[in-house]
């Protein structure tokens, strides 16, 4: 018979093991379901300093309002109440580039800088801003936007920067990729010609990254944390319901127009324009 190796969840007729755990007795109500999903994806346990920064992040990303994932969660419950893994399931498929996405995105940059960086990570500030200047630079004149800067809210700063950067540094966990975000922060007003702010779902990345978590998954626990933040949508919209509002705004209020072979421009400049945020 074939064998399908596993240090995950495993069960026997009266014993389910976890990590090597005893699922019962080693895990339920010992262990904080930040630090197992931590533990789940690395499968090696956290440290304190490590599951604190880490569930910050979750925190950070659980929820932000009224977003296109929160909307779309609570129509698709309004038109199928009887499937709620279909609400959630439609507002997590919309964690993309420019929603949830981002915390990956932008960790994946930091990585390929750091990775293509010839001499080494900086050793002082002065060498981390030397590195982003020479960075942004690049992606200026190639065109492109660097993930995690810029917020469509949060013109003058995201509020959750300063706290995971706080946080990281607390817990002494502020590593390459937190710095190297940093250093972009400071530095890009001059070759931008504008200030920016760091977005949350930017730094979540830098912070995840710098906490050793593979790149594929990043935008995974993202999704982690949005899952329960769209949990408490449905709560929400069961207790105080918006939904029907939402939808009879658009559809008595549609205003029908000739076909047109093209999108405007103006709708075409809006998405060239948009930055992407959380």
């Amino acid at each position: 018979m074939p064998e399908y190796p596993t240090a995950l969840g495993a069960s026997s007729l009266d014993k389910i093991t976890l990590l090597g755990q005893d699922l019962a007795t080693d895990v339920m109500g010992e262990v904080g379901f930040g630090e197992l999903a931590f533990w789940l994806a690395t499968q090696r346990r956290p440290t304190r300093g490590e599951t604190r920064v880490f569930e910050a992040v979750l925190a950070a990303l659980a929820d932000h309002g009224f977003t296109p994932t929160a909307i779309v969660t609570r129509l698709t419950y309004l038109s199928a109440p009887d499937s709620v893994q279909g609400a959630l399931a439609a507002g997590l498929l919309g964690g993309g580039s420019r929603f949830l996405g981002v915390t990956e995105d932008c960790g994946r940059f930091l990585h390929d800088v750091l990775a293509a960086a010839e001499c080494g990570y900086p050793v002082n500030e002065a060498g981390w801003d030397t590195l982003a200047l020479a960075t942004v630079r690049s992606q200026r004149e190639a065109g492109r936007f660097i993930p995690g800067l810029g917020h469509h809210v949060h013109k003058q700063g995201d509020p959750r920067t300063a706290r995971l950067f706080q946080i990281a540094t607390e817990e002494q966990l502020f590593g390459p990729h937190l710095s190297l975000f940093a250093a972009i922060g400071r530095v890009h007003p001059q070759i931008l010609g504008r200030t920016l702010p760091l977005n949350g779902a930017g730094v979540c990345g830098a912070a995840l990254a710098d906490l050793g978590l593979p790149l594929d998954l990043l935008r995974g626990f993202a999704l982690l944390a949005r899952t329960a933040g769209l949990i408490g949508q449905l709560a929400e919209e069961l207790r105080n319901p918006v939904a029907n509002d939402i939808f009879l705004s658009v559809d008595l209020n549609n205003k029908p127009v000739p076909p047109r072979s093209t999108r405007s421009t103006r709708s075409e400049a809006a998405i060239a324009t948009h930055h992407p945020a959380a």
